[in-house]
């Protein structure tokens, strides 16, 4: 019984340990789901959260992507803004354009406060151009994605339509305050004035106050602005905007008023506007399968044929029916039946087909004398130069390189060059005296990086610089090769500014601030080619300037010793030797072997400009040389031009010093004999 008994109490840590057994987790089966919280949304809720998203309600919230990240950029993109379609308007009228633009400091109560503490701005631009009509004023100043130059294939300035409303709807979530607008159509009808903000919900415009008012000017209009923003003067700021927008649109007469109270007047100094363009029709080997649908079931034509005759550029109606014969399709079938695997072949059949490039009156490029005359009077230099590049093609758009290139530090004025000259004296008699240089060699600043200046559709870009491909075309340029220093990935070195503008039916930007061009091939390859041209007349200029520099060097050490010579012979011969005849003799020899009037022409010492680089001009201390246009020397008798040349107190003869602009060869960019060729010979005129 005992041992019955001890064996018998074994198990009851067992026992014991079943009274408390383990948590465990539920099996699947068990239903506990139900008793959890209600954690989900149900599909009704979901969709009854579902709404519409205001293009204006986006990007009140998006801001950035318009350009109005940072307040001194706002400024700038309102300036900007306001002043593109100004100058679209008044051109495609047909009227030079006149802009003034203002730019204030306000306070909101109060006195303004100091310029470099405000942050608040009113931005007005007023312009002579053709007014608008009362009914379009809201929808163009308060409406996003609204304007005239989306649909339309040919070059302007604005492309997205909301340029101008987007400045207004950022002044409007800054500072609460409308957009004022002063518009008058002719000096016959009233001007009408509004007061307009944004219904960011709708994307519709609110009209606050709308009356007609007297008004001095008898066309044109006026925009008001007021924005939080700030002012800075230097890189990416207004001043340098003002500056550049001149640069490529000398036919602008603009007047900036700074927020310092400054009057900054730029005048006309080209008195042509560019030739208007013309709108085109899209190009066939520019457009997606979506599009292809889309314009088939669009169409007024009754006949596949008709359709892409007439609603194509550069297709005829033999193309038409060979195209349509290729795709095996009937030629009056109708657009609206072409579906599926019918629309597949036609989309093949068009890319595969050889159709010539579309047309280029629908743009309008600067042209080399403009470029020549926006350099020539904003940017000192000695030697300048301008390429226009033959009409390219990508995705079916049309477009045109420009270059430009301006090099040298300029001559200065005699008085400025009096004072840095006393000024350099002081300095150097306060501070110890500098080791001597070598013969022929002369200080250089290499560690100045040249200056790109960027354009598309003559609007300058001025941020955003290393993602445009102008950028990368100009790190991909060997500079070397034309006599100017670089460093390995980076911008050559020296006093240089280099200009390079597109123009393009839709020139494709980045983002919709409209601050970088993207990368295409196409386009990288002809801003290379233009580069290149640039580079090639520069490279000849420096080099020739260099030899005639050297021989020039020679020559007045031979005259230090003709007078010395010319003596002795003349003691020799017991003083009956003709002097003046040996002199003059002697004289001539040293000309003969320093390179006699070449190296006048290349140191332009004999008023002749330079042989062999067409559209370019030549600073020198006698004067201007080379092809300078014709506008600039009318513009001269109003203007002295920033690097010494000729004004309006120049003499008689300063006509004489210049040369007619050498005529360039078909397809002078594509050759070798751009730069270095010799033109035919001419007469030289010589000073009096």
């Amino acid at each position: 019984m005992g041992i019955y008994a001890v064996l018998s109490k074994k198990p009851l840590p067992t026992r014991s340990r079943t009274l408390n057994p383990p948590k465990t987790s539920p099996p699947a089966t068990q239903p506990k789901l139900a008793t959890q919280p209600k954690l989900a949304v149900s599909a009704v809720e979901m969709g009854a959260r579902q709404r519409e998203i205001s293009v204006s309600e986006f990007f009140t919230k998006n801001r950035h992507l318009l350009g109005f990240d940072s307040p001194r950029k706002a400024l700038l993109t309102c300036v900007k803004e306001a002043v593109d379609n100004a100058l679209d308007a008044c051109e495609e009228a047909g009227i030079l354009p006149e802009v003034v633009v203002k730019v204030e400091a306000v306070a909101n109560g109060g006195s303004p406060p100091p310029l470099s503490q405000a942050n608040r701005f009113r931005v007005t631009v007023t312009d002579n151009g053709p007014g608008i009509i009362r009914q379009q004023i809201p929808r163009i100043f308060a409406k996003l994605l609204y304007g005239s130059k989306f649909h339309r294939l040919r070059m302007s300035r604005g492309q997205q339509g909301m340029g101008i409303s987007a400045a207004g709807m950022y002044g409007q979530l800054t500072t609460g305050k409308p957009v004022q607008i002063t518009s008058r159509t002719s000096a016959r009808t009233p001007a009408q004035y509004f007061e307009v903000q944004i219904d960011t919900k709708k994307n519709e415009p609110l009209i606050l106050e709308q009356k007609q008012i007297a008004w001095e000017s008898p066309r044109g209009t006026q925009v008001t602005v007021e924005i939080e923003g700030r002012y800075q003067k230097g890189r990416a700021s207004v001043d340098e905007y003002i500056e550049q927008t001149i640069i490529a649109n000398p036919h602008v007469k603009l007047t900036y008023l700074t927020p310092e109270g400054e009057t900054k007047e730029h005048p006309r100094t080209y008195q042509e506007l560019p030739p208007a363009p013309r709108e085109i029709k899209p190009h066939p080997n520019g457009i997606e399968l979506g599009m292809l649908l889309k314009m088939l079931q669009d169409t007024k034509s009754h006949s596949l044929s008709g359709f892409l005759a007439t609603d194509f550029s550069r297709v005829s109606p033999r193309l038409a029916a060979d195209i349509c014969k290729a795709a095996r399709l009937s030629a009056r079938a109708r657009p609206r039946d072409i579906r599926g695997e019918a629309a597949e072949a036609l989309y093949k059949t068009i890319q595969s087909t050889k159709i010539m490039a579309p047309p280029t009156n629908c743009l309008s490029p600067i042209g080399e004398k403009a470029i020549l005359s926006g350099l020539y009077q904003q940017i000192k230099g000695n030697f300048y130069t301008a390429v226009t590049r033959p009409p390219a093609v990508y995705r079916g758009n049309p477009f045109v390189i420009e270059a430009g290139l301006a090099y040298g530090r300029g001559l200065e004025p005699e008085e400025e060059k009096k004072e840095n000259k006393e000024s350099k004296e002081k300095k150097e008699s306060k501070e110890k005296k500098p080791i001597p240089l070598a013969e022929g060699e002369a200080e250089q600043d290499d560690h100045e990086l040249a200056r790109l200046i960027r354009y598309a559709n003559r609007v300058p870009l001025l941020y955003q610089q290393s993602a445009c491909v102008t950028y990368k075309a100009v790190l991909d340029t060997t500079w070397r090769n034309y006599g100017v220093s670089q460093s390995r990935g980076a911008f050559p070195s020296g006093p240089m500014v280099i200009f390079v503008h597109m123009a393009s039916v839709w020139v494709p930007f980045t983002s919709e601030s409209k601050e970088a061009i993207a990368d295409y091939d196409e386009i990288r390859k002809e801003i290379t080619l233009a580069l290149r041209e640039c580079g090639r007349r520069l490279g000849a200029f420096l080099r020739r300037r260099e030899r005639a520099t050297s021989e020039y060097r020679r020559r007045n050490i031979f005259d230090l010793y003709i007078e010395e010579v010319v003596e002795s012979c003349n003691r020799l011969k017991g003083g009956r030797l003709p002097t003046a005849k040996l002199k003059e003799q002697l004289q001539k020899i040293a000309r003969k072997r320093t390179g006699g009037e070449k190296t006048d022409e290349l140191l332009g010492k004999d008023g002749d400009g330079p042989e062999g680089l067409p559209h370019s001009i030549i600073v020198t201390p006698d004067g201007v040389e080379g092809a300078v246009p014709a506008a600039i020397s009318e513009a001269s008798a109003a203007v002295t031009s920033p690097n010494g040349g000729p004004t309006g107190d120049e003499p008689a003869d300063a006509p004489a010093r210049r040369k007619e602009p050498s005529r360039r060869k078909d397809k002078t960019t594509r050759g070798a004999k751009g730069a270095g060729a010799k033109t035919k010979p001419r007469e030289k005129t010589r000073k009096a």
